[in-house]
């Protein structure tokens, strides 16, 4: 960063490495999984840029680094405010609250004072590094407040903010008390983003009904002139990437390995998912577990494999989840499983880029069920690593990919019978069919890719104009 200053500025709850803690003791940083990181790592390269996010250790305050070529600037959380502004207001309240309530949320206004006090912190760390007109790029639910109280420290910054949960309807918003505050904490941002066009429209839906501005189609007035767009802009993957691992020989060895510790079965069956009731994996072990005992499919045959990763493991609802899952997963063992033959194999572990993509390899069918998802980023994956056109995709409607990927087997994870029918149908079509729904899905995730999604955003955001400048800023 010349003069320490960053014309591009990223804004998310978490910085895009990990540490690392040698045998030796020794601590090194590792560039994290997901795509985001993939997206905009050359843009904070190119602009001499810089990230801003929590680190990730409780009561530990860093100075800023650089990590292969990232200009990385930590924000300390204390333990109080992991356990308020994180796992509780963030993950207790809204992601419930936005995930259409699959859990109730709870309300807390101790919570909400370490919100607010927490999107405080980020919002005066990008005022300080970001330089004149810079462009800032808020990302998700844990800093919807950021926008507002940034504009406030820097009116001259371009601001963009990007959703990547759902964002839920009005009979359902209108629970949160503070449901104001995020609204106006939102329209500090140029442009908000989300992941579909429904979700833009319950957000503009609620400006006018909640706030009281004017608006008209995408786009709100505010009474000092200024407009607010709110635009779909559904979020992708490193495609190229994915296909290319998935050809790599070690990938297809580890692939064929997998099946074979299987037992070599006519059909494997498989979910990734983060362990996350709003993840659908009750049901989807109930529809599996009811077509073995009803003897639709043969335990000889069939095999399902659920990676379940650990998911903020301190919250209530995700322990409940853990140990009925368990429990569930040992119930179906232990009613139809045989010795040495097991329908379930369930892995409650983080896996690597390169096991993921050999399971998705390995996998005849790929099953994503989630009772509400923004997106859903692994039946994208999947489909990625199928360069041979082969195997099928059972998706939820209520995922965001769902749009997209039409040509799926889309189900309604709540209609357990709807998805037994379905699971029969992926595994027992003909293989052209397979092959003829695979080729439009590989299509649209191909040409789709997250660097497009972040061109599209970031142009948008280029373009926007300050209505109190003589001249309009350059793009």
């Amino acid at each position: 960063m010349a003069s320490g200053l960053a014309e591009f500025v990223v804004i998310a709850n978490r910085l895009p490495v990990d540490r690392i803690t040698g045998p030796d003791g020794e601590t090194t940083w590792r560039k994290s999984p997901g795509g985001l990181v993939t997206a905009l790592e050359p843009v904070i390269r190119r602009k001499g840029g810089a990230w801003i996010g929590w680190h990730g250790a409780a009561g530990e305050k860093l100075r800023p680094f650089e990590h292969e070529g990232m200009n990385l600037v930590p924000v300390p959380l204390s333990e109080e405010e992991v356990e308020e502004y994180y796992e509780g207001f963030s993950n207790a309240t809204l992601w419930p609250l936005y995930h259409d309530v699959v859990a109730p949320p709870e309300f807390h206004r101790e919570w909400w004072d370490a919100y607010v006090r927490v999107n405080q912190r980020f919002a005066q760390k990008a005022a300080k590094i970001a330089k004149k007109n810079a462009v800032v790029w808020v990302q998700d639910y844990q800093l919807q407040l950021v926008p507002t109280m940034l504009r406030e420290l820097r009116p001259d910054l371009r601001i963009g903010f990007f959703l990547h949960i759902p964002f839920p309807p009005t009979e359902l918003f209108q629970q949160l008390p503070w449901r104001r505050q995020i609204l106006e904490g939102l329209l500090g941002a140029d442009l908000v983003g989300f992941q579909m066009p429904g979700a833009a429209q319950n957000f503009i839906r609620l400006v006018r009904q909640r706030v009281g501005h004017k608006t008209h189609r995408d786009t709100v007035y505010l009474p000092d002139g200024r407009t607010v767009l709110a635009q779909a802009y559904p979020i992708s993957i490193d495609a190229a990437g994915f296909e290319e691992l998935a050809r790599t020989p070690e990938v297809i060895a580890r692939a064929a390995e997998i099946r074979e510790s299987l037992g070599n079965p006519k059909v494997v069956l498989l979910g990734i998912d983060r362990l996350d009731y709003t993840k659908g994996l009750r049901q989807r072990l109930r529809a599996f577990g009811e077509l073995i005992t009803e003897g639709a499919l043969d335990v000889d045959d069939a095999v399902f494999i659920q990676v379940a990763t650990p998911s903020r493991e301190r919250v209530g609802q995700y322990i409940l989840l853990r140990d009925d899952i368990n429990r569930l997963v040992g119930r179906i063992n232990g009613d139809v499983g045989r010795i040495g033959q097991q329908p379930v194999t369930y892995l409650h572990a983080s896996y690597p880029r390169e096991e993921m993509a050999a399971l998705y390899r390995a996998a005849d069918v790929m099953v994503v069920t989630p009772l509400r998802d923004g997106m859903n980023l692994v039946a994208k994956e999947y489909v990625a690593c199928r360069y041979d056109e082969k195997g099928a995709l059972v998706l939820s409607e209520f995922a965001g990919a769902a749009s997209e990927l039409k040509s799926a087997y889309q189900v309604n994870p709540h209609d357990i019978n709807g998805m037994k029918q379905m699971l029969l149908a992926a595994i027992n079509a003909d293989p052209r069919e397979n092959a003829r729904r695979m080729k439009a899905m590989r299509r649209q995730v191909m040409e789709n890719d997250i660097d497009l999604w972040a061109a599209n955003f970031l142009r948008e955001l280029n373009a926007v104009r300050d209505p109190h400048a003589k001249n309009p800023r350059p793009v």
